[in-house]
Formats: C-alpha cells, sequence, structure tokens
C-alpha cells in the first residue's frame, strides 16, 4: 500500500491500521488508548498540526470519528540517538543495485532507538534516493555485504534470488578457541571439519533469542570449514543454505566455538552500552548469484576483516 507521505530524511511514514469499529467515539481516542506510554496532549497537537494522514492524504482531526479511516499514516518522533561512529561504504551501484559493506553495530533499517543511525536512513540521505530499499538483513551486529534495490520496478527480481536460495552467501567468524582443540586434527564438538550442521530454529515472539527443538526435524543447515587457528582463537569460514535468524551464531555456540563477543549465545547476557572495542566477531564476506535481469554472474567481496583473526 503506497504511502500518502514522502520519504523525509531518509526516513518513510509509519502506517498504522485503524479499527473500523468499537468503543471509541474517534481516531484520537483510540490512538490515545492504542499508546498510552505517550504523552495524550502531543497526540492531540499533532493531529491539530495535520500530521496523521489518511490514505487520500486528508489530515484527520482531534474530531475524525473512528471509521472515517482504516489506515492512517505519520512520522515518528525521532529518538534520542546515540551516534555510531562507523561509516557503511558503497562498493557498487549502477541503476538496479547498491552492494553495501556495513560496519558492527549499525543496524540494516530503522527501529527502536535507532533511525538516523541505520544503514538504509545514511544510504538514502547520501545517494539521495528515497526508494532505496534492502533485499535482505544482516542483525546489527554483525559486519559485511547487504543489497539494495533501487528501482521498485526490478525489486522482485532480486527479491527471488534470496526468497529462492540463489544467492551464494559467505561468512566468517572468529571463536575462542575451543577446549581440546588438536591443531594435527581440528574438530569441533568432536566433528572433523569441514563440517555441515543442521538443527531446527524457532523464534518465539516473547523471546530475543531463537529457540532450538531437538525434538524437530533440522530446517537450518551451515556448512562449516576451518580457514585458521593460533593458541587463541579459531577461525572459520561459514556457507548457510538456509537463513534462519541468528543461525551462524546458534550453530557454532551448539559446537562449542560461541563467537567472540555474543551477548547472546551460549548465554544471553544483560544489555550494555555498545562497546565500540569489542564487536561481534561475525562478517558477512561474499555475495554471489547469477543476475536475474542480464544473466551476467555477480560477485562482491567485503572490504572489512575481524580484528581477532589470527594474523591481523
Amino acid at each position: 500500500m503506497a504511502s500518502p507521505l514522502p520519504v523525509r530524511d531518509g526516513v518513510g511514514a509509519t502506517r498504522l491500521h485503524l479499527p473500523m469499529e468499537g468503543p471509541w467515539p474517534t481516531a484520537v481516542a483510540y490512538m490515545t488508548e492504542r499508546f498510552f506510554h505517550l504523552d495524550p496532549e502531543h497526540l492531540l497537537e499533532r493531529f491539530d498540526r495535520g500530521e496523521i494522514i489518511a490514505s487520500d492524504g486528508a489530515a484527520l482531526t482531534r474530531d475524525t470519528p473512528l471509521g472515517a479511516a482504516e489506515f492512517v499514516w505519520y512520522y515518528r518522533d525521532p529518538p534520542v540517538e546515540r551516534d555510531i561512529p562507523f561509516e557503511v561504504e558503497v562498493l557498487h551501484q549502477d541503476d538496479d543495485l547498491v552492494i553495501a559493506d556495513k560496519p558492527h553495530f549499525l543496524p540494516t533499517t530503522p527501529g527502536g532507538k535507532y533511525l538516523q543511525n541505520s544503514a538504509l536512513v545514511r544510504l538514502r540521505n547520501r545517494l539521495g534516493i528515497p526508494e532505496l530499499t534492502p533485499i535482505h538483513r544482516l542483525d546489527r551486529a554483525t559486519a559485511g555485504l547487504l543489497m539494495f534495490s533501487v528501482r521498485p520496478e526490478t525489486r522482485g527480481a532480486y527479491q527471488l534470488l534470496f526468497q529462492d536460495r540463489r544467492v551464494e552467501k559467505v561468512y566468517e567468524a572468529v571463536s575462542a578457541l575451543p577446549e581440546g582443540w588438536d591443531p594435527a586434527s581440528p574438530a569441533l564438538d568432536g566433528k572433523p571439519f569441514p563440517i555441515v550442521y543442521r538443527n531446527h530454529i524457532e523464534k518465539l515472539r516473547a523471546s530475543v533469542c531463537v529457540q532450538v527443538d531437538a525434538e524437530r526435524e533440522p530446517n537450518s543447515e551451515t556448512l562449516i570449514e576451518l580457514i585458521d587457528a593460533d593458541e587463541h582463537v579459531v577461525h572459520t569460514l561459514l556457507r548457510p543454505h538456509s537463513g534462519k535468524m541468528h543461525q551462524l551464531r546458534v550453530h557454532l555456540s551448539a559446537l562449542g566455538a560461541g563467537i567472540l563477543n555474543d551477548g547472546f549465545y551460549p548465554d544471553l547476557l544483560p544489555e550494555v552500552p555498545d562497546d565500540f572495542d569489542k564487536p561481534l566477531q561475525l562478517l558477512a564476506r561474499e555475495l554471489r548469484f547469477i543476475d536475474p535481469l542480464s544473466g551476467a554472474p555477480r560477485e562482491f567481496t567485503t572490504q572489512r576483516t575481524l580484528k581477532e583473526a589470527p594474523g591481523v
């Protein structure tokens, strides 16, 4: 559904579905109850300023009855953000795609306490492309390659590449050297390299971590290869066949090689402010695919490295 409001400062308007009937006499009465944590006077002022917009572009007022509009759009009040002092780099740009190299700590898209400090908003503003849209996402803690669509007309073709698993994604990670590591016969959890690891991962609504169900059929798979190791860490190459949330972090943790500086796995640690000197040691390293428009092979490689990798 197209927004009646343009992208502003790199950020699109938020859409809200309103009930067509209910115990609320007006739209603002419903929104006041829905957003009970907000100052109701501030919400009324936004209606008075004409900032709550229906799909036809008309502004709602504080007297607009419930049922007069099924959807409304508005710009979120910008949060007070902590600056993320790392830049997202553009590795490639053409009429259809932007390939970016995202730093650790920067989210892919705006959300929560991050708005201007997101890869999408920074790139929209820098490149002057309000229609720029991510084709896939990386966790805020993960660095590396991101693909963005420039034009809505060709976006679906690139989205299908990921949907149909026709994009080869390669990651690398650094973990603390597992106990009992034998450099003459390297293995994780008794499994020699290369390792194909599978399990069933499920994201539960009320949990920030995913859950693993050993009784269910595996729905995630990763090929894990050894790059290098020293007396402190092991450096691995990861080729996910599936794309479940936190899959690589979960798989390495299950093998006794949790990624360095991971606050989620194997144990969920208390939330603390970002320590920019301790990024998660996970990097989206390579993207390969056959371009759905030209039929030509495309390959992109990050320019970033993992600071804890052997020899870095």
